[in-house]
């Protein structure tokens, strides 16, 4: 069993990142304890730069904004208005590593993408989301993965860009990757695209691919 949590998404209500950061910890602590089940919350935040632990000083923002030094794997990446984020806060049992859970993820929203039209894919040795240089523009990332797992559960998640913040992007290295852009959903295929409808679309892929990495029976 899998729940899911619309944070004031359906609402277009966004949510502070730390106090999210502390529900998400809450949330985790239950889950490890096998209190609940894996747990899905989903946000929309307001402009946020968060940089993992392998974030390094040439990476921040260039104009000095702030940034929340967070635990997860990584380094530097945006969230704010337009961006569907996700954290799977699941259990994952032995024989189940980081590796797996963040291809989980992938999966769901490569077929997601997949379902609108939209071709993606990884790329070796990066995590994410992709889409292919087409000979215009460069190869970009349209999906951000960073997680960490402790007490074998794993917190923190996905980011997907919906709606177009190139402006965010631009101010720093996103990712620490200087060699590709970003990019987003209505970007590549115009149209008229909310956070909310995206984040319906994309639970059942969740479900599915999530399901695939959790204990017998949940």
């Amino acid at each position: 069993m899998l729940t899911f949590e619309y944070r004031g998404v359906d609402d277009h209500i966004l949510s502070d990142y730390q106090e999210t950061w502390d529900h998400q910890r809450e949330v985790h602590a239950a889950v490890a304890a096998g209190e609940r089940p894996g747990h899905v919350i989903y946000v929309e935040h307001p402009p946020v730069y968060t940089a993992g632990r392998r974030t390094k000083p040439s990476d921040y923002p260039k104009d000095g904004a702030p940034v929340v030094a967070v635990d997860r794997g990584g380094e530097i990446t945006y969230h704010g208005p337009g961006q569907l984020v996700g954290y799977p806060i699941v259990h994952l049992p032995d024989g189940v590593g980081v590796v797996d859970h963040v291809r989980a993820m992938e999966a769901a929203v490569i077929d997601l993408l997949a379902q609108y039209g939209i071709e993606s894919g990884r790329v070796q040795g990066r995590t994410g989301v992709w889409l292919a240089a087409d000979g215009v523009r460069p190869e970009r990332k349209i999906c951000a993965i960073g997680v960490r797992v402790t007490k074998r559960t794993a917190l923190h998640g996905f980011a997907l860009n919906v709606l177009s913040s190139a402006e965010r992007f631009g101010n720093i290295v996103p990712c620490g990757i200087s060699d590709a852009g970003v990019t987003s959903i209505v970007e590549e295929l115009p149209g008229a695209w909310t956070v909310a409808g995206v984040a319906h679309d994309l639970e059942p892929h969740l479900r599915l691919h999530l399901k695939r990495t959790q204990p017998p029976g949940e």
